[in-house]
């Protein structure tokens, strides 16, 4: 809820209880003036919206640019539409005296749509999806909210995901580092029933030291025994965590069916909490699965595997 709108529901709740009680027992009990909510009250038709403030800018001021003007400058904007500060020149010698950017301030606001200067919209390129269980899984991890932690530790929570068949594995550390990475890749090994062809994380510490200011020669723990293992390892490009998105996604999921009532005493007892979710999540129906659940997918691939 943004500002405007819980100012909006606030001015409500004085008004209904000025209806109930009196405008000056509201003005003394929400500390506001009796004319100001004098003003709510004949604005308001039943609905908060109509309590919000409309804009206080106004209609016309005494440098607006005259008619005269607007009709030099559209007038010689038909030859000049792709280069404004030619535009602008122009218009200079045939005595207009105002700066650039009130030029492309009006031209803004004048102009159609359709001949507003449009931005072209990237167009992301085509997603390889993956083909078959293992092709290719993502790792992260997320904080544990505080408000879940009785004991005021940090804890956190890996997290793989398959591409394919969207089978989800998640371990609790209370540590934030590649010894932590590579101690959940040995887990996921033996908890996955298929092999893993190929990894990829963010840039993060926890998993590789590439982006580290003294640049280190020897790998991560991580990145060491991703090599022993034979799997191949791919970190997404800096800043883009949309490149990860499956498994961010289901750390926000896991933050609605999870977190939110959630609450644990010590690190074992948030792993054996986490555990069970672990074999619950994975028998939830996934809207991207065609509303079949992640095992009921891997039950098909391992058929004929």
């Amino acid at each position: 809820m943004n500002s405007i709108t819980s100012e909006a529901k606030y001015r409500q709740r004085v008004i209904r209880y000025s209806y109930k009680h009196g405008v000056t027992r509201a003005a003394n009990r929400f500390r506001r003036s009796r004319n100001a909510i004098y003003e709510w009250r004949a604005k308001y038709d039943g609905n908060w919206k109509s309590l919000v403030d409309k804009s206080h800018r106004p209609h016309s001021h005494p440098k607006q640019h005259t008619e005269e003007e607007k009709a030099l400058i559209m007038r010689h904007w038909k030859h000049n539409k792709d280069d404004r500060i030619v535009l602008w020149d122009t218009l200079r010698k045939k005595g207009y005296t105002r700066h650039y950017n009130s030029l492309v301030r009006v031209l803004n606001k004048w102009l159609p749509a359709e001949q507003k200067a449009k931005q072209k919209a990237r167009k992301p390129k085509p997603y390889e999806r993956a083909e078959y269980p293992g092709q290719k899984i993502q790792i992260d991890v997320k904080y544990v909210p505080s408000d879940c932690v009785a004991n005021g530790q940090k804890y956190y929570q890996y997290t793989a995901i398959d591409e394919c068949t969207r089978v989800v594995f998640r371990e609790m550390y209370d540590e934030h580092s590649t010894f932590s990475s590579k101690d959940f890749l040995e887990k996921l090994m033996t908890s996955f029933p298929f092999q893993i062809r190929e990894a990829q994380t963010d840039n993060g510490t926890e998993f590789t030291n590439a982006l580290l200011v003294t640049k280190s020669k020897h790998k991560s723990l991580f990145e060491q025994a991703l090599a022993d293992m034979g799997i191949i390892y791919h970190r997404i490009k800096i800043a883009t965590p949309q490149h990860n998105g499956k498994v961010e996604r289901q750390h926000r999921i896991d933050g609605q069916r999870f977190y939110k009532k959630m609450r644990m005493y010590s690190l074992a007892d948030g792993r054996a909490q986490l555990a069970k979710y672990n074999i619950r999540s994975n028998n939830i129906p996934k809207i991207c699965l065609g509303f079949q659940s992640s095992n009921q997918i891997l039950e098909k691939y391992l058929g004929v595997m």
